[in-house]
């Protein structure tokens, strides 16, 4: 008989006859076979309860989602880092928008796998006056769905440009998150959902007051 197994995208096809030629193959199939491809996030939806977590910020502060959330709703945004462009320019516009999703009850938090030292250049770039955390582990990302391990290819590009994503994250390593934004209402509900692969496609602070 033939048995095929797929591995990211390729097929293995093996020929066996006989139950002893399967056991006496099999170490070597493992072998071959054992790698899968990451599945692809897809993030939290609409109506989802949201995971709680906590973290430190910028200025060593732990912020937890359950203690914002007894004050209101909570935009929670992830970025890539300092060093992108995009991330900059939506957490600029954000801060200077913030006192209208403050009028509205809200409170704004982003999420990075950056090293703390490196949140100090995105709050530079940024002037962002609001909570910026650290995701030691990946653990936030990890429970919205996030997070991603970066093509090995696409980190060499990085490379060649000066940028070391690795170096830049510490111990979290390869993995980014894909930019979303999330608001989630006192309920712990989230209530509002931009998920974008494109990381150059951000939601604009007047779609997140309209959301409010």
């Amino acid at each position: 008989m033939t048995n095929s197994y797929r591995l990211q995208g390729y097929f293995c096809s093996v020929k066996i006859n006989g139950m002893k030629k399967i056991f006496s193959f099999l170490p070597l199939l493992l072998i071959v076979c054992s790698v899968s491809a990451q599945e692809a996030p897809e993030g939290l939806f609409i109506a989802s309860k949201a995971p709680d977590f906590r973290a430190k910020d910028q200025n060593g502060t732990e912020v937890r989602l359950k203690d914002l959330l007894k004050e209101g709703k909570v935009v929670l945004i992830f970025y890539r880092g300092y060093w992108c462009p995009y991330c900059n320019r939506a957490l600029s516009r954000l801060n200077d928008s913030l006192q209208l999703i403050k009028d509205k009850g809200a409170t704004v938090v982003a999420i990075t796998a950056e090293k703390p030292e490196n949140i100090d250049s995105t709050v530079q770039r940024t002037k962002a006056e609001f909570p910026i955390l650290h995701d030691e582990g990946l653990k936030i990302m990890k429970a919205y769905d996030v997070e991603f391990e970066v093509p090995v290819n696409t980190l060499t590009r990085y490379k060649n440009s000066g940028l070391d994503i690795e170096k830049n994250n510490g111990a979290n390593g390869k993995y980014l998150p894909v930019p979303a934004v999330y608001i989630i209402d006192k309920e712990q509900t989230i209530t509002f959902r931009f998920f974008e692969t494109d990381y150059r496609k951000r939601p604009s602070v007047k779609d997140l007051l309209d959301k409010l």
